[in-house]
């Protein structure tokens, strides 16, 4: 993993006594309706992806500059009645419900029409009824069509594999509901290069491991782990993500789901990849304080050193009065404000927004 090539050598050897220079970490699950996102930038988030809220609310904050980089999804593309359209932290604008192809297709072109950058569908068969087989193909096919992913909530037996074979680019979820056969992760991970798939490439999986028990591992964490140990074994896509704003977690990066991604068998370079993600924010560059870790502290030790990483802008970088932060001058780690009926609604699907 290189730094960007806009990084003068001048500026890497001015900062190479006080930390170390890295790409832009992008979490690539959040929800910013339902945290105070401020903080971000401080704490090592250069950019994020917004996965499901009212798309002129979250298009407002990404035009913010004290913010991250901000893509989007807008709303959740649900079946009628299904998740999260009853949820109390999905208000109206959160949610369109599609009964079938063609309202797939409008739904698809509002949220493309708002600038969304990718697509968001519901698959929460443990929550109510979800979009048929030919609903989801449409959803599927119109956001191809314009150049868009397609992220889908995959909870429920059965659902991760249904999202794939739909053509699915990115599951919002390291699948969580049921252990999956070696074969089907197999398939994931390969997806493009063995051809008769209707999406061009690998599936990719956005972590979200900490939001099963925020700490204090429930079995569907140790599921969710098992299933990301063997997709990296497989060669599978894995990209942090969060779910920032489902329950208890840090605004900012989050080291229990760093280590948990470490613990799941990603090495140090799997692990930057994961946080750099597929198309880092230009202009900006993480910086982590103080001397790294020896090459021998993995796992939880490199974890909780990225954790530590602030963002900075290159033309800051340029200046030669420019004094780049120290540890010390770092926030501590704070949990998000929720809203205050989300905890009641976790322990059935572990969390509130997906």
């Amino acid at each position: 993993m290189v730094l960007p090539a806009d990084v003068p050598p001048e500026v890497r050897s001015r900062l190479a006594g006080s930390g170390t220079l890295l790409p832009p970490f992008t979490d690539a699950h959040v929800h910013l309706g339902l945290v105070d996102p401020a903080p971000l930038r401080s704490r090592g988030v250069a950019a994020v992806h917004d996965l499901g809220g009212t798309p002129a609310d979250v298009a407002a904050l990404a035009g913010d500059p004290a913010l991250p980089r901000v893509a989007y999804a807008g709303a959740f593309l649900t079946a009628p009645g299904g998740y999260p359209s009853d949820r109390a932290w999905a208000p109206a604008g959160w949610v369109e419900e599609v009964a079938g192809p063609a309202d797939a297709v409008a739904a698809v072109d509002r949220q493309v029409a708002a600038g969304a950058s990718f697509v968001k569908v519901a698959l929460h068969a443990d929550a109510g009824p979800t979009p048929d087989d030919a609903t989801l193909a449409a959803v599927v096919d119109r956001a191809h069509a314009h150049g868009r992913d397609v992220v889908a909530h995959a909870e429920g037996p059965g659902q991760a594999a249904r999202a794939f074979a739909a053509g699915v680019d990115r599951l919002a979820h390291a699948p969580f509901s049921e252990r999956l056969p070696d074969e089907l992760l197999v398939a994931m991970a390969t997806r493009g290069t063995t051809g008769g798939s209707r999406a061009p490439g690998p599936l990719t999986w956005l972590s979200t491991l900490d939001i099963h028990g925020w700490g204090s591992p429930t079995p569907e964490h140790e599921v969710a782990l098992d299933n990301v140990r063997r997709f990296a074994v497989a060669g599978g896509r894995v990209r942090y993500g969060t779910d920032l704003g489902n329950g208890p977690l840090p605004v900012g990066l989050n080291a229990r789901e760093l280590a948990a991604l470490a613990a799941a068998g990603l090495g140090r370079r799997s692990l930057l990849q994961a946080l750099v993600g597929d198309e880092p924010p230009a202009g900006l560059v993480s910086f982590v304080p103080g001397p790294a870790p020896a090459r021998a502290d993995v796992g939880a030790v490199h974890a909780a050193w990225l954790a530590r990483a602030v963002v900075l802008d290159l033309a800051d970088l340029r200046d030669p009065a420019f004094v780049p932060p120290t540890a010390t001058d770092q926030p501590a780690d704070q949990p998000a404000d929720q809203p205050a009926d989300q905890p009641a609604d976790q322990p059935a699907e572990p969390g509130g927004a997906a």
